[in-house]
């Protein structure tokens, strides 16, 4: 309830945002270039992002080299503070907001940059705000395609890319007499069920993860001409959507594909079955997995490829469906408009997009650059990564608009209220109808009240 409550607050936010756009006059520093030098002795500098569910320990040893690196550049120290939901990012932003205080700056999932913008309370970023970071060119295109609603109006600075695609056990394809993963989600089912024998499943899926849910749905809906959200109209009443979380619950209850335990799973766990050899298919997983799985029993048993863009039902796409292999995936900083520290934050988004910054957090971490140089350096260099990046050049960013962290949100309730049922076999058909009508009917709300 808490949850719904703030959800239902986010218009009555960006108004407030626009609010403080009009006081943040008096603390917005000048233009300064990326090379000029920032003094920050004495200052701390309050960033936002996301906890590492899958390298906790590494992501606490880089927080503390970026914050003495950061403090040997400028004299500066930064505090890191880490959300672990999309409902604590939600909360957090909205608390800000509200308040006029808070982290100087966010590192936000991408689909969460429109709710951002939509509040009005993060910095626009001007040319001479480009600059401080190195510049637009610094960046590879596709990561900027949802730092705003267009090129003129953005706020978020591209940190990471995570386009998602499928892992697979090479091993256990070629003794089941299977060539390559299928292209349909029908086919890869096809596929999964005859890789499942004994305690070996033919998938690794996270029912209970916050984020991984919903990604499933959106894709084969688009896929199948859906979009969800169309302008300012919600689509979880399209019988695509019903056929979609139809399939994705049906892999557990009817199809018996998946681990019976994945019903309470988090991503990492999903992660761990897949790099003990126990399923064939890990998908909806990105190139942050390799450095798990290179340390596994798979290690040099798997391989990424592109997942199925075929929607549930069909062999080809419908005339107006997209074959999107992955949403626009990743990570944007945005700088917080009441920040008495921009310079500060300008200055740490400049450091953490270097291209030697970029190549060092895709060492630990798995995620792809943004950076245009550090990423041409890993494409020449890993041939394994190919299906990754051909992946993000194929990917579709999800819609631009101010509820679509409402939207986000109800994507993933559908699943966290189906968990229940689920438990017990198959959800019944008026049930999941029933759980969709409150979906389509929120998130209309919402809609209708964003900017």
């Amino acid at each position: 309830m808490k949850a719904r409550h703030a959800l239902g607050a986010i218009a009555g936010i960006a108004i407030l945002g626009l609010a403080l756009q009009g006081c943040a006059g008096s603390t917005t520093p000048a233009p300064a270039s990326s090379s000029a030098k920032i003094d920050g002795t004495g200052k701390t500098l309050d960033v936002m992002i996301g906890a590492n569910a899958l390298y906790p320990a590494e992501q606490k040893q880089w927080f503390q080299d970026v914050s003495d690196r950061f403090e040997k550049q400028t004299g500066a120290k930064v505090n890191f503070e880490t959300f672990a939901s999309a409902n604590d990012e939600l909360t957090k932003i909205q608390t800000s907001v509200l308040s006029g205080q808070g982290p100087d700056l966010y590192n936000l999932g991408s689909t969460f940059t429109p709710t951002a913008y939509s509040t009005g309370a993060f910095v626009q970023l001007t040319d001479a705000d480009w600059k401080k970071v190195g510049g637009r060119d610094k960046f590879i295109p596709g990561t900027l395609g949802i730092s705003g609603p267009d090129a003129k109006h953005e706020v978020g600075i591209p940190f990471a890319s995570r386009p998602f695609v499928m892992a697979y056990n090479k091993d256990l394809l070629a003794a089941a007499g299977i060539d390559k993963p299928a292209t349909t989600w029908d086919g890869l089912t096809a596929q999964a069920k005859k890789l499942t024998t004994g305690d070996t499943y033919g998938m690794a899926l996270a029912y209970a993860d916050s984020y991984d849910p919903w990604k499933f749905v959106w894709a084969m809906s688009l896929q199948a001409g859906n979009p969800i959200l169309d302008g300012k109209k919600a689509r979880f009443d399209d019988p695509t959507t019903l056929k979609a979380y139809e399939t994705y619950f049906s892999w557990l209850t009817d199809q018996k594909i998946v681990d019976p335990s994945s019903i309470g799973w988090k991503n990492a766990q999903a992660v761990a079955a897949f790099a003990s050899g126990k399923a064939a298919f890990l998908p909806m997983t990105t190139s942050t997995s390799m450095v798990t799985l290179d340390k596994s029993a798979v290690a040099g048993k798997y391989a990424y490829a592109l997942m199925p863009t075929v929607p549930p039902g069909a062999k080809t796409n419908p005339k107006n469906g997209k074959p999107a292999t992955s949403i626009i995936s990743g990570d944007n900083m945005v700088v917080a408009k009441y920040s008495k520290n921009q310079d500060l934050a300008f200055a740490l988004a400049n450091m953490l997009t270097s291209a030697s910054s970029q190549t060092s957090y895709q060492k630990i971490f798995g995620d792809l650059p943004t950076n245009a140089a550090a990423a041409k350096k890993l494409e020449d260099g890993n041939a394994a990564l190919a299906p990754v990046i051909d992946s993000a050049s194929k990917s579709v960013g999800t819609p631009f608009s101010g509820a679509w962290g409402d939207t986000q949100l109800a994507l993933v309730n559908v699943v966290v209220q189906s968990i229940p049922s689920l438990s017990n076999g198959p959800i019944k058909v008026s049930e999941l109808k029933a759980k969709l009508a409150s979906a389509q009917t929120a998130v209309q709300a919402a809609l209708d009240k964003a900017k």
